[in-house]
């Protein structure tokens, strides 16, 4: 969707598509038609729209992305090779478009307005989850690994930061990184939502300042109370402080957590999906544990499947000062 305006980018999926899978419709809501169109040779994965004054359209297909004018008809700008991007991953900002390099593990950043390329060596391994920050200045990103996210500034390229999510793998479904640039949002298969602080870009943080304006919370009036652990580096105590240690003793972890629903799709005694693959969905799978922040102190995640459903969270205070993150409420909103 473009923003809040009346232009949605339509692609077909699933089992009876209504569009095919290799085209993008721009769906004009207040005239209720389409009024443009895409069509590439491939199924499309993702699709990104930006505002004015450099309006976009982006697609990500398998191996490449597409760049458009947002204009009728659509002019083609420029087109980027990729790594295999099966999860459709690409972010644009107000200024920069990222996507996965040639080499796995690597993003490129564009600026939407030169088309000048910069190289991000972020992982060793393909690429899963990335974000960007509403002001398109940080960026996070994720790899298959699953252990690590690593923080960056698109201005320099510089790496300013590492969160270690946990020291078994797991598959990270979605970053999200809050409206005021101060925190990072995690979900993973292993049904955990984590909050991180992020480093500032500013001389002094800006964590510290919003502190007054969090909500108090009384974890007693809410059905589901996710851990609290103020001060990411304490995970281990003095561990953390001393040397020669593993590096997992003194990594920054998130200092609050709280589980989210999770609909596990049905087994066969073997062990593997009894439901065969959705067409035009990447993995063939619905997609799980989507989060977004409504503000700086309210998240949504979203879950797809047959108990398709969102989650409201909100991130406090409790009694003792201590920063927690708890279920305010849920809804299917697929009916019963």
């Amino acid at each position: 969707m473009l923003g809040r305006s009346n232009f949605i980018a339509l692609v077909g999926g699933g089992r009876q598509p209504k569009f095919p899978q290799n085209k993008v419709i721009i769906w004009d809501d207040i005239k209720h038609q389409a009024v443009l169109s895409l069509e590439f040779r491939s199924p499309v994965y993702s699709v990104r729209l930006s505002r004015t004054p450099e309006s976009r359209i982006v697609v990500a297909l398998q191996n490449s992305i597409h760049i458009y004018k947002f204009s009728v008809p659509p002019e083609k700008l420029s087109v980027f090779e990729t790594a295999d991007n099966s999860q459709g991953l690409c972010c644009l900002g107000p200024k920069i478009v990222a996507f996965p390099g040639r080499t796995p593990g690597q993003v490129q950043l564009v600026e939407i307005s030169t088309g000048n390329v910069s190289i991000i060596p972020a992982h060793g391994s393909p690429l899963r989850a990335m974000t960007l920050s509403s002001d398109g200045e940080i960026l996070a990103t994720a790899s298959e690994k699953g252990t690590l996210v690593r923080i960056f500034s698109t201005g320099n390229c510089a790496r300013i930061g590492e969160l270690r999510r946990g020291v078994d793998p797991a598959i990270i479904y979605s970053l999200a990184i809050s409206p005021n640039s101060a925190l990072l949002a995690a979900t993973s298969d292993k049904s955990t939502l984590h909050i991180f602080d992020l480093p500032s870009l500013m001389p002094h943080s800006h964590n510290g300042s919003l502190a007054s304006n969090r909500p108090s919370l009384n974890s007693s009036s809410f059905g589901s109370t996710g851990s609290g652990d103020e001060g990411n580096s304490q995970k281990w105590g003095l561990l953390g402080k001393l040397p020669l240690l593993p590096r997992v003793f003194s990594d920054i972890y998130s200092f609050t957590s709280a589980p989210f629903h999770m609909d596990d799709d049905p087994q066969t005694d073997l062990g593997k999906p009894a439901i065969a693959p959705i067409p035009g969905i990447p993995g063939g799978r619905p997609r799980k544990g989507v989060v977004g922040w409504k503000d700086d102190y309210t998240l949504i995640v979203l879950g797809a499947g047959r108990d398709g459903r969102w989650e409201k969270f909100i991130l406090g205070e409790s009694e003792e000062g201590r920063r927690l993150l708890v279920r305010q409420g849920w809804k299917r909103y697929l009916g019963s």
